[in-house]
């Protein structure tokens, strides 16, 4: 059997594949392992978005981590920033969050934070991953006392979390918003009542959007993965800008006043000219991915920026480079950007926020800002493929002959990267240059070998 945890934690398909049985495993052997490395009663925290498995799975891991004899605090809903934040404020062991992120709503995952509001570290995954693994289930026995007693946990609702997220996020923003008309899609996912509390916080005249919750309507053509009704939304209401928000609220996307989509790469580039400028950006450095714009490299070079890239595509092999190397921004093209200042991991509100700020203090229109530089074209291709076809893309010769081809054409004047998702069954296929017409031939030439060989049979 492969990894459980990815990228991102464990995730699948709700019910089917990331089973009641499997979320109590997952509860019992993080608490155990963390009580082995503690020497305490654990307390553990738990959060969860807006998809209707988030009820039984959260029943399911509660059960897990009780019957072992640790505690467990419930968030509620709540983004997955706010449950990093308040591990670490809480004096938790632990904080685990119920998402899937940007994934419909038939997924769902867990992911795990330390102490002190990192993402785990791989070995500790991994200890709980065999844990979870132990068919004979000898490692999952309860917590006894010293009669041979059970010694289950308790469970108890924490009534202030939002709020004391919200505070956190409002400490960390110093800015006046009350002349700025924003539009907020909350992708009908975690956000949908935090992040009125905090933009109103903030002084903004805030217009909510996709903020109605019904289990399964989250990232539903909403959201930081779908903005198209943003754009519409800040065009009607003539908004200064509006910001799009995945299902957890861990990334962010925005939109101009004229209705045009800006990506994480922009939003990067202007966090880091701006802490350049304010003499707050650590090495005058900011780390991305693979899969940054090639035009944002050009940009940094002529402005002083260095960029460093992180040895992996994900948030969390960013955050890796970022603490190795004590740089304090970094992101991916898709939102996902972390402030080390003020957070540990990505939190789509509060770079979002920083943003604005950005506009309130330069008196300049989101437009003007976001022109820092032209990007070029670029296509990002998604091919699904069969469960049982994991991980074997790069063993199948057609598909790196057409790979190789396909990039010796395109030359110096641009790339082509192709990789596996690690949260989802799909290859995705990047093709990126200045021939906007050769790059959308060849990243469809390369999508169709993927099917041929890998993809999902069609109906």
């Amino acid at each position: 059997m492969g990894r459980l945890f990815g990228t991102d934690g464990v995730r699948g398909v709700a019910i089917s594949e990331l089973t009641v049985e499997l979320a109590m495993r997952i509860g019992r052997a993080a608490a155990i392992t963390l009580a082995k490395s503690t020497h305490h009663k654990a307390k553990i925290l738990i959060g969860k978005d807006t998809r209707v498995s988030g009820d039984v799975l959260e029943s399911a891991l509660v059960s897990g981590i009780c019957s072992v004899g640790a505690d467990v605090y419930t968030l509620g809903v709540i983004p997955t920033p706010a449950v990093a934040y308040l591990t670490l404020k809480y004096g938790a062991d632990a904080g685990i969050v119920i998402s899937a992120s940007h994934n419909p709503f038939e997924f769902n995952g867990i992911k795990i934070f330390s102490s002190t509001g990192f993402k785990l570290p791989d070995e500790i995954e991994d200890e709980i991953e065999r844990l979870v693994l132990d068919s004979q289930n000898e490692m999952l026995s309860s917590s006894t006392d010293s009669t041979g007693k059970v010694i289950p946990g308790r469970v108890i609702p924490e009534k202030n979390a939002e709020w004391d997220y919200v505070r956190h996020l409002l400490k960390n923003v110093d800015t006046d918003l009350s002349r700025m008309r924003i539009v907020v899609d909350c992708a009908n996912g975690a956000s949908s009542s935090c992040a009125e509390k905090f933009f109103k916080g903030l002084g903004a005249n805030v217009i909510l959007i996709n903020n109605s919750p019904n289990g399964i309507n989250i990232n539903d053509e909403c959201g930081s993965t779908s903005i198209e009704s943003l754009s519409k939304a800040v065009v009607e209401h003539r908004a200064h800008a509006g910001l799009a928000f995945d299902g957890d609220a861990d990334r962010c996307l925005m939109v101009d006043e004229k209705g045009e989509p800006i990506d994480g790469d922009k939003m990067i580039a202007m966090l880091a000219l701006d802490m350049k400028n304010e003499g707050k950006l650590a090495s005058n450095t900011c780390v991305v991915t693979k899969m940054t714009n090639l035009a944002f490299f050009k940009w940094a070079k002529e402005n002083g920026v260095v960029v460093s890239t992180a040895s992996k595509i994900g948030d969390r092999y960013v955050l890796e480079r970022m603490l190795s190397s004590g740089y304090n921004l970094g992101g991916e093209q898709s939102g996902h950007i972390i402030m080390s200042d003020y957070s540990t991991t990505g939190d789509g509100e509060l770079s979002g926020a920083k943003v604005l700020e950005i506009m309130a203090k330069s008196g300049k229109k989101l437009s003007e800002l976001a022109s820092i530089f032209t990007p070029y074209p670029q296509l990002l291709v998604n091919i699904r493929i069969r469960p049982e076809c994991k991980g074997k893309f790069s063993e199948v010769e057609e598909i790196s002959e057409i790979i190789n081809y396909c990039s010796e054409k395109l030359g110096s004047d641009g790339r082509i990267f192709v990789r596996e998702s690690g949260t989802e069954p799909l290859v995705r296929v990047m093709a990126e240059g200045r021939d906007k017409e050769a790059i959308y031939q060849y990243a469809n030439a390369i999508a169709q070998v993927v099917k041929q060989h890998l993809g999902e049979n069609e109906l």
